[in-house]
């Protein structure tokens, strides 16, 4: 596996590739943006960690850029104290963050969580009857984590994909915030996961008005969480 590194500070990128090299991650660290963008013209990435502040190009721009073609995960690292930077981020299409100072322990499983979901994402590791979601014009595959809505194919990250897919598969039912987060994140629910939700479903219906023109497939239920309709 292929990890992009992205920091202005050396010595947090030659940490972190340290210890991505120790689990046998082949680790391409850079110190600027112009530089990570130029590897990845040449080199296949399956992950790439972001530092937010970066001289030139910050972290922001390279995440953007990286979505234009890529569903690859990306985590970003933020100061302690810029919780604006984790929304931002999440919105741009960021997969998970971390906050500086941090265990490079955690950051390694971060990592690990996110290629495990990455992999089953794009090999399709599921293959019974019920991986096929076909209502409302919109149709999901979970073994070729495809997915078509109004005859237009959606590009999703995994996390997109996994939300959506728990929408429909539960459609007429609210589903809260917090079982959304721990089903999809696979992580505690705390206070500020519902920002993480919110950003993430609103990214989903962002890309579900473009063959409509509308943004009401998916549903918030004030005070109790989302739904989809039968």
């Amino acid at each position: 596996m292929n990890i992009l590194v992205v920091d202005d500070e050396k010595e947090i990128a030659d940490v972190i590739a340290l210890y991505l090299q120790s689990d046998q991650y082949t680790v391409y660290p850079f110190y600027t943006g112009e530089e990570a963008l130029e590897c990845m013209k040449t080199t296949k990435i399956d992950l790439a960690i972001l530092d937010v502040m970066l001289p030139g190009i910050d972290g922001f721009e390279i995440l953007k850029k990286i979505r234009e073609r890529y569903t690859f995960p990306v985590i970003m690292l933020t100061a302690k104290t810029e919780y604006i930077d984790k929304i931002t981020g999440l919105t741009l299409g960021a997969d998970d963050y971390i906050l500086k100072p941090f265990n490079p322990l955690e950051l390694i499983a971060r990592v690990k969580a996110q290629l495990r979901r990455y992999t089953q994402y794009n090999e399709g590791t599921r293959t019974d009857s019920g991986d096929i979601i076909d209502f409302a014009g919109l149709q999901l595959n979970r073994e070729s984590h495809e997915c078509v809505y109004n005859e237009k194919q959606l590009t999703l990250t995994p996390i997109e994909f996994d939300l959506l897919w728990m929408l429909c598969e539960n459609r007429g039912k609210v589903i809260s915030s917090e079982e959304l987060f721990e089903n999809v994140w696979k992580e505690k629910y705390y206070k500020n996961s519902n920002n993480t939700v919110m950003v993430h479903i609103r990214h989903l219906r962002e890309k579900m008005s473009g063959p409509t023109g509308k943004s009401d497939f998916i549903k918030t239920v004030w005070g109790v969480g989302y739904k989809v309709e039968e």
